[in-house]
């Protein structure tokens, strides 16, 4: 009997992808990963999502009913590290990142199917709504799941051929609905839970206000260290000019990491007319305000590729691209500019093309690859 490690995060999915494997005849091992930062045991229950004690409990409480052995493992370092430092140092750098995609790769595939081998696993699963397809090129590939209302396959574009090799996501074969009704027949604790919607770490939303404390914690403690702390790592937070596309200073800007393109509430700017983020300038320290049209582009550049159901990149190719998750996707065309640079040309423009945001390639239902979006 192969065994495989189910990362249960107390929700519904990954409850029902543990017992649609068990029902396959898998040794299910259920694993929920620690990843909060803070040790006060109050903070950690108010924290929730995937993050906090409650989702522990959770799972702890649908291990039992499904008898199968449970397991807490510490992934603090590799969460902090993977995640919530690229979260911050890209905002930084007057990037929009999507701290899930690190996360799934660095965290959730890389350290715990390492963990989960070491310990005689087979695979890992998931309760991604996406499934895994090997080709008749022999490479594995995401596909989209059944229900397009819930598909996820966006945030797993830059999965590993070896990661893939050794996962199992189950739940893309079913609605949300069907997941729901399985949890009920089980008598499952978390059936009518609601689904988590925010950035696990960040969960009243304020991005700007999670960064601003986490900086401030670094300069005390590089202080106490007695390390030299540079103006620089606080760009990000320095109020400067916001300008037209003209070039001409319209206002002042709270700082670069209150910003995402395409954003036009918060802007605190009164032009007499809607008016929205068209680009964010780091090295000048100014946000550029334009209207509406301004926002469109029909081009994008992305780098740290990633290919799955091809090798590499050779000529050109007509895909369907998604620039972010809740982008329904566009028919485009892209060709290599570089070792690990794509350019990607949309046959309409597309609204608000943020840097640090993912672009993913698709070719019907599947994967082609994706890459992060520069410019």
């Amino acid at each position: 009997m192969e065994k495989v490690v189910v990362g249960m995060s107390g929700g519904v999915d990954s409850s029902v992808a543990a017992y649609l494997l068990q029902k396959q005849g898998y040794e299910v091992i259920g694993v929920t990963m620690q990843i909060w930062q803070d040790e006060d045991v109050c903070s950690i229950e108010e924290n929730g999502g995937c993050c906090g004690l409650s989702a522990v409990e959770d799972a702890r409480r649908v291990a039992s009913v499904l008898d199968i052995p449970y397991y807490v493992m510490n992934f603090k370092q590799e969460f902090k590290e993977n995640v919530i430092d690229y979260f911050v140092g890209e905002y930084l750098q007057a990037r929009t990142p999507n701290p899930c995609i690190a996360c799934n790769r660095y965290v959730k595939w890389e350290s715990l199917l390492k963990r989960s081998l070491d310990i005689g696993a087979s695979y890992i699963a998931t309760g991604h709504y996406a499934c895994i397809e090997m080709l008749q090129n022999g490479r594995y590939t995401i596909k989209k799941s059944v229900t397009q209302a819930k598909d996820q396959t966006y945030a797993l574009y830059n999965l590993t051929q070896y990661q893939l090799s050794h996962t199992l996501m189950p739940v893309g074969a079913y609605a949300k609905d069907e997941i729901r009704e399985l949890a009920k027949e089980m008598n499952l604790p978390v059936a009518n839970k609601p689904d988590s919607q925010e950035i696990c770490f960040v969960p009243d939303n304020d991005y700007a206000g999670f960064i601003a404390n986490y900086l401030e914690e670094k300069k005390s403690k590089d202080i106490s260290d007695g390390k030299d702390v540079s103006q620089s790592d606080f760009t990000g937070t320095i109020p400067g000019n916001y300008v037209n596309t003209a070039g001409e200073i319209i206002g002042r800007h709270q700082g670069l990491i209150h910003y995402t393109v395409g954003q036009r509430k918060g802007l605190g700017i009164a032009m007499g007319q809607p008016v929205f983020v068209v680009e964010l300038r780091p090295e000048t320290n100014e946000v550029v305000i334009g209207n509406a049209d301004e926002v469109f582009s029909d081009r994008l550049i992305a780098n740290r590729l990633n290919f799955m159901s091809i090798e590499d990149l050779e000529g050109e190719l007509v895909v369907d691209a998604k620039i972010r998750y809740s982008h329904k996707g566009s028919r485009a065309t892209i060709k290599k500019t570089g070792p690990d640079e794509v350019l990607c040309v949309f046959d309409e423009p597309q609204r608000a093309i943020t840097p640090g945001q993912a672009v993913v390639f698709y070719q019907g239902d599947y994967v082609v690859g994706g890459g992060t979006i520069i410019k």
